[in-house]
């Protein structure tokens, strides 16, 4: 099983770069961790909608071949890292690669929400867009360290 994040927008600091590059290093041969870049729609006299449809075809693209879509959103269920490594556990489980979606700053189209398997929600905070992806990259990490009885998490 692969997991990979799909993230919209242009080419994060970095910093956001190297910390994620540590964490996809980190997973194991059996579970590696991607980052896709999706190039974000131009503005222009766009409408939000057109925008979004626009990355939606983009995403659509890149996610042929996932089994399972997860789509992050300001809305979605609220999991913590307990919560994300049984869903992890039940996904390896089960088999099929699955994706990670993280919208542009408009978000993410509601027909590809819609397509989703899930919907979770990172932080109730405003995440900057490069800083959910590397905060994603670690909380994959911990959940798989979680998985695999691994020390990285210490719960208390």
């Amino acid at each position: 099983m692969r997991l990979a994040i799909l993230a919209v927008g242009h080419k994060p600091p970095a910093w956001v770069s190297a910390g994620c590059a540590e964490y996809l290093k980190r997973m194991p041969r059996e579970l590696p961790l991607s980052v896709i870049e999706v190039r974000p729609e131009g503005r222009g006299s766009k409408s939000r909608e057109q925008l979004l449809a626009a990355e939606r075809t983009r995403l659509l693209a890149v996610l042929q071949g996932f089994r399972r879509i997860v789509v992050l959103d300001e809305r979605g269920a609220d999991l913590g890292t307990l919560g994300l490594a049984q869903r992890l556990a039940g996904w390896m489980q089960s088999g099929g690669d699955t994706a990670f979606v993280i919208g542009s700053a408009d978000g993410v189209d509601e027909a590809l929400k819609q397509q989703a398997d899930e919907i979770i929600r990172l932080s109730s905070l405003t995440l900057p867009h490069a800083l959910a992806r590397l905060l994603l990259c670690e909380q994959l990490y911990r959940a798989c360290s979680v998985v695999r009885n691994h020390p990285y998490h210490r719960e208390g």
